[in-house]
């Protein structure tokens, strides 16, 4: 059966003067889908998000499982941020039980969660979004012009990959975390072993910086809603308060009184508003509501790459992520330097009836998890919303204000423009359940 999305229904039949865009798959994303673009004259009348593979009814199968089964099961979502998934699942599954896992186990956790941010940033910076910035269709054929430049990447990617390795027991789809901490210990010398190549990756990434901060921008100022975790002593990864630009500031067990997801006819992912907005989650938000936590050496990197402490164009999002790579080493550099030893792997975790929520920082933004567990330890209920899905209708707005800012380019250039504002968002269809096709009709 075939997939396809036809053009929006209630579009007028095309005229000799339509013009029209179709791309049966966007390139350098996660997933499929579709998005349709109406123009009529100089105005734009229409624009949809469209999200159309089948719903993966993760939350569905978790209810009846034990409930020390949702880490490893959810990590299962996603290949390149499960670490986000077993966090997530781990830190609500423990609130839930009343356990808060805090020293060295915190640490290492966090260290964790580093190595997964530097995989993930560099893989999109070198050969998911970079390209678009050097006129190139994919990271291969930027490879072979520049070819030094992606080797850099590609090693900066596999030290992320190695702490992952060295932490979670493998690079994708981790095995070693489990509630209350990890199944076994990395030894002293796995962990000595990270420091040169960690080194040498904040080298990489500072160099990362500087690289795309030459990037040619369009010229665009997007007054977006921000949300993210935010934390008193550090940069938000595993936890925090939920806040927002617009002065948000709960605990995450009140992230569904304050975030709110609806259907929409053109999507199998729902949209999210928080308190009645469209809203952006990910880099860009972070670094705007946490700016003053990023280590003092990436907040010179941005400051370098000429950011101020807030970054409102889309498209600059590629230099926001280098700079979180560097943050990303510089911190696993920290927590290497200081760590000492737990007596023990983990910590128990007792079953008791009860819920738990709770928000951790994916690569691409904040991630909620909310579980309900019975005195068996049975799963209940689940809920599960990732970022992707939460970023959609500021997607859209994105491409609203692409379109009616370059209203008179060639068609294949705002084909361009509008695939591109897409990936300014790094987005994983395939967690929020999935993407992307374009279309434009001009009349």
């Amino acid at each position: 059966m075939s997939n396809a999305v036809g053009p929006d229904p209630g579009a007028a039949a095309p005229s000799a003067a339509t013009r029209r865009i179709d791309v049966e798959a966007l390139a350098r994303v996660e997933g499929e889908g579709a998005l349709h673009v109406r123009i009529v004259g100089d105005t734009l009348e229409h624009v949809a998000l469209r999200i159309y593979e089948p719903p993966r009814l993760f939350e569905g199968f978790l209810r009846g499982r034990h409930y020390t089964e949702p880490p490893d099961i959810t990590a299962r979502i996603c290949g390149i941020c499960p670490v986000a998934y077993q966090m997530s699942a781990c830190h609500a599954l423990e609130a839930a039980c009343g356990v808060t896992v805090d020293g060295a186990l915190r640490e290492l956790r966090r260290l964790l969660y580093c190595g997964e941010w530097i995989e993930s940033h560099a893989l999109h910076v070198y050969m998911l979004h970079a390209p678009d910035f050097l006129g190139y269709p994919s990271g291969i054929h930027l490879a072979q012009d520049h070819r030094e430049t992606v080797e850099l990447g590609l090693r900066l990617k596999k030290v992320g990959n190695d702490v992952m390795v060295v932490l979670g027991g493998r690079e994708i789809h981790p095995i070693n975390v489990r509630l209350g901490g990890f199944y076994r210990l990395p030894r002293l010398s796995e962990l000595r072993a990270l420091r040169e190549p960690l080194l040498r990756a904040r080298e990489d990434a500072l160099a990362t910086v500087k690289w795309v901060a030459g990037f040619d921008f369009p010229d665009v100022e997007a007054d977006r809603v921000f949300v993210s975790l935010s934390h008193p002593s550090e940069y938000p990864l595993n936890e925090g308060r939920l806040v927002s630009s617009r002065g948000l500031d709960v605990p995450v067990s009140a992230f569904e009184d304050h975030i709110r997801e609806e259907h929409v006819a053109h999507s199998t992912a729902l949209h999210a508003t928080v308190d009645g907005e469209p809203y952006m989650v990910g880099p860009m938000a972070r670094y705007a509501l946490n700016f003053d936590k990023l280590s003092p050496l990436a907040q010179e990197a941005a400051r370098e790459a000429g950011l101020g402490p807030v970054v409102r164009n889309p498209f600059q999002s590629i230099v926001v992520r280098a700079v979180e790579t560097v943050y990303a080493c510089d911190e696993a550099l920290r927590i290497l330097d200081a760590y000492e030893p737990p007596d023990h792997a983990f910590v128990e975790v007792p079953p008791r009836a009860g819920r738990g929520h709770a928000c951790t920082e994916a690569p691409r933004g904040t991630l909620y998890h909310r579980y309900t567990i019975n005195a068996a330890g049975m799963v209940l209920d689940a809920r599960i919303v990732p970022p992707t899905a939460q970023s959609q209708a500021v997607i859209e707005e994105d491409v609203r204000d692409v379109v009616r800012g370059h209203l008179d380019v060639p068609t294949d250039q705002l084909q361009h423009l509008c695939e591109q504002a897409v990936r300014n968002h790094d987005p994983c269809i395939s967690c929020a359940t999935h993407f992307l096709k374009l279309e434009v009709e001009r009349r």
